[in-house]
């Protein structure tokens, strides 16, 4: 069996001090609520009441549908329950990332649905630009940028994958956009990807939802949904919602569905933030043009500038707790932080200097087609979607629109979507998935360390619909 070969990041890898010393002073926090700072909080529910609609999830997802719903009938009572308090989850430690695509990239949506690719990417750009337009006119201080996407090869054979794309970018031409000894093409997308500040997005939606007149209440975590004569009884420790109906917007979070219980799992996604550079710094790495930034592997890392000029470093580690279950231990894993460290400061080396200031980590909700999953249930009173699988902060806002008018019974364009449609594979019940998943995570990184090339698992999942190329 021929050795793996080793991956750039690992044949450029800094001295194990230099990562040390890096990592010194971060805190484990994530550096968007942090910055966030104080901000309105909401009163817990404490009695019973009588809604419209009930919206289970303060993060992005029952926020886009609490704004929505309001617009739609300024009449109708939105009552909005949030377990923790608004965005602390994905929603506030994500990288920030909005983009254009419903699909998880064009390849995923072309494999599984090739005759709405077109409708599925023009809904996407009109709702990337319908959310730009709420962001200003709203007047949401998110820190919104339409920066576009610059993705990066750091190996030979990840170029020939660029070079049939119309923005292909060679070695000096990537360089000159941000400049790494590692990046060997790229290809600059430079209208389809915008940045925000997460924190201050969910922060900002929750106050134009409160503004509008929805009930937003914090520390109300939602323990029991179901039928009550004609409506829906959303129940609390403390009190109880009745209404004609009910969004979930639990995402990662075990759902309140027990025919959903399978259909999402929990997988680890690993941050660092650097503290702000100097001017020196920054000129040593370009990036004048702010884009958002991606390599090509399958195990990939992404980043971006904030608006103090810090660099924001993540992905590549992608971990699934034993069990799938969500908890705050999974957050703290030196590891995968030393890991990233590592592969920042091969990736700039002129940075050797530079501190992190925070690291930190979140659960992505995953499921088998790598785009949110949508449903009714409770007779049509009840409707969910969850499934993003780390591209949620764009699409977040199509699918509260796709749940609407799954409530109101309205044959739309959307709702005749087969991605609206259909149900995606669940995964298998624990052992299994635990067994599956991590077999999976070692298939990619083997292809990663073997110029690409996938094996016979791989090779199964990907003629299973199941493959995971993004």
């Amino acid at each position: 069996m021929r050795r793996p070969e080793r991956t750039a990041y690992e044949r450029h890898a800094p001295d194990p001090r230099v990562v040390e010393r890096a990592l010194a002073d971060s805190v484990q926090s994530v550096f968007w609520l942090d910055d966030l700072g104080a901000t309105t909080t909401y009163d817990e529910l404490t009695a019973s009441t009588r809604a419209d609609l009930t919206i289970v999830g303060g993060g992005y997802l029952g926020l886009w549908a609490a704004l929505h719903a309001r617009r739609r009938d300024p009449g109708r009572r939105v009552v909005l329950l949030e377990a923790r308090t608004i965005g602390w989850a994905a929603s506030g430690r994500n990288g920030g990332f909005c983009e254009a695509s419903l699909t998880h990239g064009e390849d995923n949506g072309r494999n599984r649905w090739p005759d709405e690719l077109d409708t599925l990417g023009r809904l996407g750009r009109d709702n990337l630009a319908g959310f730009e337009e709420d962001v200003r006119d709203l007047g949401i201080d998110a820190e919104w940028e339409r920066t576009g996407m610059l993705s990066v090869a750091v190996e030979e054979h990840q170029v020939d994958w660029l070079r049939g794309d119309e923005h292909f970018l060679g070695r000096e031409e990537v360089r000159a956009e941000v400049d790494s000894p590692l990046f060997l093409a790229g290809a600059l997308e430079p209208d389809d990807t915008a940045l925000v500040h997460p924190a201050r997005l969910a922060a900002g939606l929750a106050r134009v939802a409160a503004d509008l007149g929805v009930e937003v209440h914090e520390q109300s975590a939602v323990t029991d949904v179901r039928r009550r004569g004609r409506q829906v009884a959303v129940s609390t420790d403390r009190a109880v919602v009745t209404a004609d109906h009910v969004v979930l917007a639990t995402n990662v979070f075990p759902s309140l569905l027990r025919r959903n219980r399978l259909m999402t799992v929990p997988v680890y996604d690993y941050v660092l933030m650097t503290e702000p550079l100097s001017a020196e710094q920054r000129a040593s790495i370009g990036w004048s043009g702010r884009q958002g930034l991606g390599d090509l592997a399958n195990q990939f890392h992404y980043s971006r500038l904030t608006r103090d000029g810090r660099i924001l470093w993540g992905g590549y580690d992608a971990i699934y707790p034993t069990g799938g279950r969500v908890a705050a231990r999974h957050e703290d894993r030196p590891a995968s932080h030393a890991r990233l460290a590592s592969h920042f400061l091969a990736t700039f080396p002129q940075l050797e200097d530079v501190r992190f200031s925070h690291r930190w980590a979140g659960a992505i909700d995953t499921c088998t087609q790598f785009t949110a999953f949508y449903g009714l249930s409770h007779d049509g009173q009840v409707a969910h979607a969850a499934g993003f699988t780390g591209l949620g902060v764009g699409a977040t806002r199509f699918a509260a629109e796709v749940l609407l008018d799954l409530l109101a019974g309205e044959q739309t364009e959307r709702t005749s979507l087969r991605m609206v449609r259909e149900r995606p594979l669940p995964f298998p019940p624990e052992p299994l998935a635990s067994v599956g998943i991590n077999l999976t995570r070692w298939s990619l990184d083997r292809a990663d360390h073997r110029r690409g090339r996938r094996n016979a698992f791989l090779r199964a999942l990907d003629a299973a619909g199941l493959g995971f190329d993004s």
